[in-house]
């Protein structure tokens, strides 16, 4: 499945900052970074409900906010690009 990942962490301390930085880091094990806080996920049902879980576990409910967008491929399809940081296919093979 294709999942677009959003969130917004409350950094107004150090807690927080390291909040943000666990969260983009378990976004960095599924997906690419399209912007500072937006991820574009490929996982199969059991690493989404895995990743899901560990999301929900760092961020601080009061505080922070996570939101999920699923996509279909016919969504993707009409998804746009434009401007700087070309845009990554993330269920395409990568080579470096």
């Amino acid at each position: 499945m294709f999942i677009l990942i959003t969130y917004d962490v409350c950094t107004a301390d150090a807690a927080g900052r390291k909040r943000l930085r666990r969260v983009a880091k378990l976004c960095v094990d599924y997906g690419v970074r399209v912007q500072n806080s937006v991820f574009e996920c490929q996982a199969d049902a059991a690493q989404w409900r895995m990743l899901k879980a560990r999301l929900l576990k760092e961020i601080d409910e009061k505080q922070d906010s996570l939101r999920f967008y699923f996509l279909n491929d016919s969504q993707r399809a009409k998804a746009e690009h434009h401007g700087a940081k070309k845009a990554i296919a993330v269920d395409e093979p990568l080579i470096l």
